[in-house]
């Protein structure tokens, strides 16, 4: 059973509204979108070395957004309550335990949410399916090398509202898309150093496709770089991590992005039973 935040965006453009000097074109405008999943999984060995597992997924979506234009004259603002919706994810793995040699392929099914614009009106924002391949393997005593591919269907993600289309100040652009899917590469090695402790260091990417991102949006690709330590006995598995992230550039319609970095620290803790 697993609870996370599977997406989520804080993005605010600062700035003075009201002076066309000084402004910059989005000055003032905001988006957040939180989410939560909920996500049971179950795993069946079919021999010693295959095994199936799938599970169900309830995720909620919320927003809020403000996009302001001054220059142009043109706001809008919507802010919708949380939807919940069920998606699913289904895999198969085989590993060979002497080695610690085991690869998965997993699949995650889209999910995709209904909202209200401010004048009642339904529209859709559909969170795409996903394909991740991990693998891992021994390569020394108490070392493992591992890694993961995984694709994400983003081209189907858009925030359209007919009531923001409709608005010819934005020149009937959605809130916020994505043009390509995206393909996320990781390896790492991992080093046990006594029968409760262990580390790993990881390099991350995700190729900088030169798209025209949204508005709210602000990166396109990134490199990054991750260092982790575990403790582990019979009943718990927690794992804590910090990565350092290379933002690539990226360029709006409005706006070019360069030279931004981010920092991330993550806790995990697993049960046994």
């Amino acid at each position: 059973f697993v609870i996370d935040e599977p997406v989520g965006a804080n993005v605010e453009y600062d700035g003075i509204v009201g002076s066309p000097l000084t402004s910059p074109f989005f000055a003032g405008s905001s988006a957040e979108i939180d989410s939560i999943a909920y996500t049971a999984m179950a795993k069946y060995r079919a021999t010693d070395r295959f095994s199936v597992y799938g599970g169900v997924r309830l995720q909620g979506l919320q927003g809020e957004v403000t996009v302001n234009a001054p220059l142009i004259g043109g706001a809008f603002a919507l802010d919708v309550d949380t939807d919940y919706r069920l998606g699913y994810l289904a895999g198969v793995a085989y590993e060979i335990p002497d080695v610690a040699l085991r690869v998965a392929l997993t699949y995650e099914s889209k999910i995709t949410h209904t909202f209200e614009d401010n004048n009642g009106d339904d529209f859709d924002v559909e969170i795409p399916q996903a394909v991740t391949l991990n693998a891992q393997t021994g390569i020394a005593k108490d070392t493992l090398l591992f890694g993961s591919v995984r694709w994400r269907d983003w081209n189907q993600f858009v925030i359209a509202p007919d009531e923001f289309t409709a608005l010819p100040q934005f020149g009937g652009a959605p809130i916020a898309s994505e043009q390509s899917d995206t393909v996320t590469y990781t390896l790492g090695i991992g080093r046990r150093f006594s029968e409760n402790w262990s580390g790993a260091l990881s390099l991350g990417y995700e190729a900088d496709l030169g798209d025209q991102q949204g508005n709210l949006s602000g990166k396109d690709g990134f490199t990054s770089y991750g260092i982790a330590a575990i403790y582990e006995n019979d009943v718990i598995k927690f794992t804590t991590g910090i990565r350092y992230i290379d933002i690539g550039s990226a360029s709006t319609s409005v706006a070019r992005f360069s030279n931004n970095d981010a920092l991330a620290i993550g806790m995990r803790l697993g049960v046994k039973f």
